[in-house]
């Protein structure tokens, strides 16, 4: 009688919420997260025609696991062309796997996971849930906008980095710093030593 009621009212659950379409989520991201991504795959579909994914998922996928492989129990979901980003936190693995390795092209691979490692390797009081909601959104956008880009689109649910100048702006000053330091420290000395005797 219970596992009755259980499930109907996971059937009435289901009817009221929509099915995610972009993402397959082993309930590691919160529903605003969902909502999210679910806007930005609709726009990057309606507006490139090709569809960029998230699986999101509790599972171990172990090093000698290929994710093309893994990916595969999945196949029947997804809409050629398109991008899965694979993000496996259990595993520590992020990946990103292309129906077509022409797609490649289109995306810089290291820069699009960078994002999300920096986010879940911080040290911070965010939970780790919080991570995973931030690194996901932040790849997902990332990777969006790079295939948007070159195909000379502008997307407008995507998630800007908007610090990312900011960081680059700070570490140019701390290189100078450092430059001019070890110039009043070291180098001026030794210059005036050279050229005066």
């Amino acid at each position: 009688m219970v596992a009755a009621a259980r499930a109907t009212l996971l059937m009435l659950l289901f009817t009221f919420f929509p099915q995610a379409r972009y993402l397959f989520n082993d309930h590691l991201l919160s529903p605003n997260t969902v909502e999210l991504i679910e806007k930005i795959g609709a726009e990057f579909h309606s507006k490139t025609g090709m569809n960029v994914y998230v699986v999101a998922t509790n599972d171990r996928v172990g090093r000698g696991v290929s994710l093309f492989d893994y990916i595969g129990k999945y196949e029947e979901s997804l809409s050629k062309p398109y991008v899965v980003l694979l993000f496996a936190p259990n595993s520590k693995r992020i990946g990103l796997i292309p129906s077509d390795p022409g797609l490649k092209k289109l995306y810089d691979a290291s820069e699009v996971k960078r994002y999300a490692i920096r986010i879940v390797s911080s040290v911070d009081s965010n939970s780790m849930r919080s991570k995973y909601d931030l690194a996901v959104v932040q790849a997902y956008s990332e990777l969006s906008d790079e295939i948007a880009e070159k195909k000379g689109i502008h997307l407008e649910n995507t998630v800007k980095n908007e610090s990312g100048w900011l960081i680059k702006g700070v570490t140019w000053i701390v290189y100078v710093g450092s430059l001019l330091v070890f110039w009043v420290y070291f180098g001026r000395p030794i210059y005036r030593r050279m050229r005066y005797g």
